[in-house]
């Protein structure tokens, strides 16, 4: 079973890239945000839990996260492994995930980071905001707070994946396809 981290910050098209790889490779993309929207839409006990958090407007709690993962984990067949998109985004998460995947006897295999800057990020997040009417993503200021955030909270992974060996740049300038093909051609080696 292959464990790939799509990492990169926000509008760095880790999103897109994790569409087209899951569909390539028989992968599984987890995406915590879409996750949760699908637990507490099945109204399972962590989905009715994150919810109750959610309308408090509290914040989904690592262990719960971690958790809603497992599940999906576990109850995954005939996938031949796991796009991890955007997550983790904290040491914190990092660990817990590697926990976990130690307890279910697999490993993070490679983070896929693209490296993306920062005049790129702004020009495709207002894009995504004309298409999809999305006014938080329209407004410059509030884009540079989510690469801040970014900067403080996730960037310091990457420290922590070189040391291990897994960390794996590529050029997040170029274009889904190019992004894709370089992907593809760093996982047919793996």
């Amino acid at each position: 079973m292959k464990n790939f981290i799509i990492f990169g910050p926000p509008g760095a098209g880790k999103g897109s890239q994790c569409i087209i790889l899951s569909k390539r490779y028989n992968f599984k993309h987890i995406s915590t945000g879409d996750i949760l929207r699908e637990e507490v839409k099945r109204e399972s006990e962590l989905g009715l839990k994150a919810k109750n958090l959610m309308d408090k407007g509290e914040l989904v709690s690592d262990a719960l996260i971690i958790a809603i993962i497992e599940r999906v984990l576990v109850n995954s067949n005939g996938v031949a492994g796991f796009l991890y998109d955007g997550f983790p985004r904290t040491v914190k998460q990092s660990e817990a995930l590697e926990a976990l995947l130690i307890k279910l006897g697999q490993k993070i295999d490679a983070v896929i980071s693209l490296q993306t800057d920062e005049d790129v990020i702004i020009q495709r997040i207002q894009g995504r905001a004309a298409i999809e009417g999305r006014e938080d993503d329209a407004r410059t200021d509030v884009v540079k707070k989510r690469l801040e955030v970014y900067r403080e909270q996730t960037h310091p992974l990457i420290e922590i994946y070189k040391k291990k060996g897994i960390y794996h740049p590529i050029n997040g300038n170029l274009t889904i396809e190019q992004n894709f093909a370089e992907i593809c051609e760093f996982i047919d080696q793996q």
